[in-house]
């Protein structure tokens, strides 16, 4: 227990221990006798003085630099509160851990026993050194634990606490994530170099299954830092807790850890940042630069003619002046035909290659663009724009744009048809007719383009009720409408399998085509030996 706390409260602390501890001989025998401890400090400060803690240690990583002695600490945090559920990842320094183990003690003193800093005589050696040449005295020698005097060992005893708390590097949390749906349990760090400096990668795993890869950024001599998502991988297709990380550098890759297995990532996809130097550059990722024709692993050794790489800022008017930043240049002009059915719901995907992009849909009619009026029915979601029933006045061309530090590109196209509802209600409908009608006229069977498990007696053969769609959208339309459903039905292994089919019925067709231009050329022609055939 602390000054001020409450029941049940949780406190992280870092201790510090001994390699050579041996106990005492009179006092603390065969227990820890140069054990002490100082708490870990990680809060965001908030108006008049009142901080947000994160008090429960969820995880932590050392990273090693050149001085292996004084490595970075990052540590996870979290909090539970009947306001919210937060997480935090705060840095500390070796030199701040020292410095508090060799600051004054913690000590409870007067009639209430109220905690404060011990000023008093601290006996030698220094409760919590190692016993070494360096504690040495003339004519004292401590060449174990058991050497101490009682009345270091009882000192021990009784101040295992430090008074000064240990507070992270820049006084606040480099990573804060509040009300998400997991919890943040792992971490390692990978220390990078990059065109503008080093920066330390964050991956972070979850409870969840999924890694997040991040970096946090300072301006200038300021304590406010930005977090910058780079990804977020869905590693386990089961959500399951990640249970430890590592990194190989040798192999740039990262392994996963959880009770379903282990798997192994890239530390970078350079390649999934789009094929344009404004979105390399967008992508502010230390492992990756625009080379001039693609965006590629960043090494120092390539040629700064063509690297284009801008971490800190992200300005790709700045870096790719020269490189085809132009909008148009960018624009997808590629325009997809999305169907929907009248009062029913239609999803149009897109979701943008950053999650720092700002994605705004645009509705065009007649060379006029504006923006979707969002409301209960027409919902906008992170993977797209959402029609929870869709009307006949939604046809049109819906275009998706992202815009980040100023840059706005295109990233999709899509025009929506809206099928009648009437005409298609009723052309479904022939689904729960029987097959055999009153008057032995056949029904409709509602079968998907390739099926798996088609029967084989003489009903096997039914009108597939989506080519009767097709005859309502029009026969403009067919090759898309079908590739459309064969995308939306099949699995690949059926579709593979239906598209053999076709293949081998095309190639059917063309040898019965070659044979009767070839029979209808011999047609007259008299067999060599059709005289001495018997009947």
């Amino acid at each position: 227990m602390e000054a001020g706390d409450r029941e049940g409260a949780i406190h992280t602390r870092v201790g510090r221990v001994c390699a050579n501890d041996a106990g005492g001989q009179r006092v603390l025998v065969n227990k820890w006798s140069t054990f002490i401890k100082a708490r870990l400090v990680c809060s965001v400060p908030g108006p008049h003085g009142i901080n947000t803690h994160f008090d429960e240690l969820e995880g932590i990583f050392l990273l090693r630099g050149k001085d292996e002695k004084n490595p970075d600490v990052y540590a996870i945090f979290s909090t539970i509160s009947n306001v919210f559920q937060g997480f935090a990842v705060c840095v500390y320094r070796m030199a701040d851990i020292r410095e508090a183990f060799n600051g004054p003690f913690a000590h409870k003193e007067g009639p209430d026993y109220q905690w404060g800093a011990y000023e008093g005589r601290v006996p030698y050696p220094r409760p919590g050194v190692c016993p070494s040449k360096i504690t040495n005295q003339p004519g004292r020698q401590f060449g174990s634990t058991k050497d101490f005097p009682d009345t270091v060992l009882q000192f021990a005893r009784g101040h295992p606490l430090m008074w000064r708390p240990v507070y992270p590097a820049m006084g606040q949390p480099v990573l804060v994530k509040a009300n998400v749906p997991y919890r943040l349990k792992q971490i390692v760090v990978d220390r990078v170099e990059a065109e503008d400096g080093q920066y330390d990668v964050m991956f972070i795993g979850t409870d969840i299954g999924t890694v997040l890869k991040v970096i946090a950024l300072r301006s200038g001599n300021s304590l406010d830092t930005e977090e910058v998502t780079l990804e977020e991988l869905q590693v386990f297709k089961v959500p399951t807790p990640i249970t430890s990380l590592d990194i190989s550098v040798k192999r740039q890759a990262l392994f996963v850890g959880s009770p379903l297995g282990v798997a192994q990532l890239r530390l970078h996809r350079c390649e999934t940042y789009g094929k344009a130097c404004a979105e390399c550059c967008l992508a502010r990722d230390p492992y990756c630069a625009w080379d001039g024709t693609s965006c590629t692993r960043y090494t120092s050794l390539s040629k700064r003619r063509y690297r284009r790489q801008d971490i800190r800022h992200g300005n790709p008017a700045l870096q790719c002046m020269e490189q085809n930043l132009s909008v148009e240049g960018l624009d997808v002009t590629e325009e997809r035909v999305v169907y929907g059915a009248e009062n029913n719901s239609t999803f149009l995907e897109c979701v943008p290659r950053s999650p720092q992009a700002t994605v705004t849909w645009l509705l065009q009619r007649d060379d006029r663009k504006e923006e979707v009026k969002l409301d209960e029915r027409v919902m906008r979601t992170e993977q797209g724009l959402l029609f929870r029933r869709v009307l006949r006045q939604d046809e049109g061309v819906y275009v998706c744009r992202s815009r980040e530090h100023g840059f706005t590109q295109t990233l999709t196209r899509l025009s929506l048809e809206v099928l009648q509802g009437d005409t298609l209600s009723e052309l479904l409908a022939r689904d729960d007719a029987p097959l055999d009608g009153p008057q032995g006229a056949k029904g409709y069977r509602a079968w998907p383009p390739c099926h798996s498990h088609r029967s084989t007696g003489p009903l096997s053969q039914p009108r597939s009720w989506f080519k009767d769609i097709m005859q309502l959208i029009g026969p403009s339309n067919l090759p898309h409408v079908e590739e459309y459903c064969e995308r939306l039905w099949c699995k690949d292994k059926l579709r593979r399998k239906h598209k053999s089919m076709l293949d081998k019925y095309r190639q059917a067709q063309d040898s019965a085509r070659k044979a009767r231009n070839k029979g209808s050329g011999e047609r007259n022609r008299t067999p060599r030996d059709v005289s001495s055939r018997q009947p």
